[in-house]
């Protein structure tokens, strides 16, 4: 769909917090879908890591098709293994090949991927290279399954003390690091901000390496519109880069879901 302004953005509703009046994951595609979206995200499929309750598969995977909705994004599990020695990070790359199954099931072209809390005793940038390394290889594991996999970095000042990639910087850094199609960053405004970054000149910096946006209001995660974001500067400066993938909305609503991304929706319709 094209506009004066060019591609109007994909939103994608998360249905871990989105819809879940609806009841159960593929209910709440289905609410999604009767709401106008034409995509979903969500979190971890397997109850591996949060949240700990796996998923129906194939009843997630009838609701799409029946609903022509896309599954834009789900997580990795485990997000968050890379920590202390002996940096066995078995877990994390056998359980990558199953997260990639799913997608690919599911018909889901990227996963997130964490830096976790890092390497105790190790300088910052030495932990950021150990990423790259790591990252690399699952890169190189999962070669030729059409999946992207993004780096996230979280706040570390509200939500997740203590985690090793809490500035945008750091993700571009590791993205640059492993340097290759199938890796990139997910640039989430609501963290960002928390970590009182600039949006524009962590926008700018990480230029084409941002493979996918999500955005809630700040302080506290509402739903837009209820926080300090200047949503239309937003848009101006995200359009600014060249940015044209989905953007995952990852409010926790204050109101009905449908009333909770209402202004967004309209906001990103004519940006």
């Amino acid at each position: 769909m094209q506009t004066g302004n060019g591609l109007v953005y994909q939103l994608a509703a998360n249905i871990e917090l989105l819809f879940t009046e609806a009841g159960d994951y593929h209910d709440r595609v289905r609410a999604a879908a009767d709401a106008g979206f034409t995509a979903v995200e969500m979190w971890g499929p397997t109850g591996a890591d949060f949240p700990s309750v796996p998923k129906d598969i194939a009843a997630l995977k009838t609701a799409l098709e029946e609903t022509n909705t896309q599954l834009t994004l789900q997580t990795a599990e485990p997000r968050t293994h890379f920590m202390l020695p002996p940096k066995d990070h078995s877990e994390f790359y056998r359980k990558l090949d199953e997260g990639v199954r799913i997608a690919q099931t599911l018909e889901c072209p990227r996963l997130v991927v964490s830096g976790g809390t890092g390497f105790g005793g190790s300088r910052r940038r030495t932990q950021l290279d150990e990423l790259v390394e790591i990252f690399r290889k699952a890169t190189t594991q999962i070669s030729g399954s059409g999946i992207t996999l993004v780096l996230e970095a979280v706040n570390g000042r509200v939500d997740h003390p203590g985690m090793l990639l809490d500035r945008t910087a750091d993700a571009v850094y590791v993205a640059r690091g492993v340097d290759s199609p199938s890796f990139g960053v997910l640039y989430d405004l609501y963290h960002s901000v928390t970590e009182g970054e600039n949006p524009e000149v962590e926008l700018t910096n990480a230029g084409e390496l941002i493979q996918y946006v999500q955005i809630a209001d700040a302080p506290g995660r509402g739903e837009p519109g209820t926080g300090e974001i200047d949503w239309p500067a937003f848009f101006t400066v995200l359009r600014a880069t060249g940015y044209d993938g989905p953007i995952g909305l990852e409010p926790v609503p204050q109101t009905s879901s449908a009333e909770a991304i209402q202004y967004i929706r309209e906001l990103a319709s004519r940006a």
